[in-house]
């Protein structure tokens, strides 16, 4: 199948998409995060409404959070000018700004929006925006002397897994070659990476996902990742719907996100996280589900190992 039938068919599988304003972020929160110096860093999210990334991968469900045309110019500016009224001081130390699609694609984010960005950006020390990787290159490079020098820039990359037979299935039109060579581009530019991975990806063998997380972490983390986050694939885009009647995708566990986070513990010089939204939908045990939460919360910003809950009603402690 083309990509473009691939493309046809997933999009045919959506439900109705959300009404989206351009003029209104969607949300934005106050994180606190573990960094590779070992320091804890405050951050403001904001959840921009933009354009539609042109890649159409079968895992994504952000697509329902965007606009069905381009990003009119000034509405990026307007959306964080009013989340950024709201915010007290003093400000975070980072500026997240995620917007469900690709910072560089001129459809979504307006070039000519971006010095007024860059001032609003002004009083944090970092930025992080979001990227496919293969629209990184000099546009990045652009943004990061529109910023400055005195703030700091980081492209988080959806790598999602290494699995070779799962990568080429996920209709994301990225190869491992490129990735990397995205990763060398923002190393030699001293502009920080954070990495995405899936945990459950789709055509990944069920009693393997664990282990294909992993790999996949140690890789980003060899690129020179600073951050990674484990994310578990939702359901609900349709698609992978389909895939999971087809038996090529099983819903990630809360037990799963707990084994791959432990096993990413000893991987050096990276931060890695579990990325808990919506993390009490996972299957899990409904007697300890609570405490095995809030057990991956204080791992998220300690970093340090701690023993699994034991839980008689499901024994999930035994799980790998």
């Amino acid at each position: 199948m083309s990509v473009a039938d691939a493309d046809r068919r997933i999009r045919a599988l959506r439900p109705p998409k959300r009404s989206v304003d351009p003029t209104r972020a969607h949300g934005s929160l106050l994180e606190t995060e573990r960094r590779p110096d070992g320091g804890v860093e405050r951050a403001f999210t904001v959840f921009l409404a933009g354009a539609e990334c042109p890649f159409t991968c079968s895992f994504c469900d952000l697509w329902q959070w965007t606009l069905d045309g381009p990003t009119p110019p000034g509405a990026l500016v307007a959306q964080l000018e009013r989340e950024l009224a709201s915010l007290p001081s003093p400000y975070p130390d980072r500026l997240k700004l995620y917007t469900a699609s690709n910072f560089f694609d001129r459809r979504a984010v307006p070039r000519e929006d971006w010095p007024a960005l860059a001032r609003l950006a002004a009083p944090f020390k970092a930025v992080t925006v979001e990227s496919h990787a293969s629209t990184i290159g000099a546009a990045t490079l652009e943004l990061a002397r529109a910023l400055g020098a005195d703030r700091s820039l980081e492209v988080a990359v959806g790598l999602e897994t290494i699995h070779p037979g799962a990568m080429a299935q996920l209709n994301k039109r990225l190869e491992l070659a490129r990735f990397d060579a995205a990763a060398r581009t923002l190393a030699g530019e001293g502009i920080d990476l954070r990495a995405f991975v899936l945990l459950g990806a789709p055509f990944v063998p069920v009693d393997e996902s664990v282990t294909w997380t992993v790999r996949t972490v140690e890789h980003a983390a060899a690129c020179g990742a600073a951050v990674v986050s484990i994310i578990p694939v939702r359901g609900g885009n349709g698609e992978m719907e389909r895939l999971r009647a087809l038996g090529a995708f099983t819903p990630p566990t809360l037990a799963q996100l707990e084994a791959a986070l432990d096993r990413c513990l000893g991987i050096e010089r990276v931060v890695v996280a579990a990325d808990l939204w919506d993390v009490a939908l996972l299957p899990a045990c409904e007697v300890c589900r609570a405490q095995r939460i809030e057990r991956l919360e204080r791992i998220n910003l300690s970093g340090r190992a701690e023993p699994r809950i034991a839980c008689d009603a499901c024994r999930e402690a035994s799980v790998t």
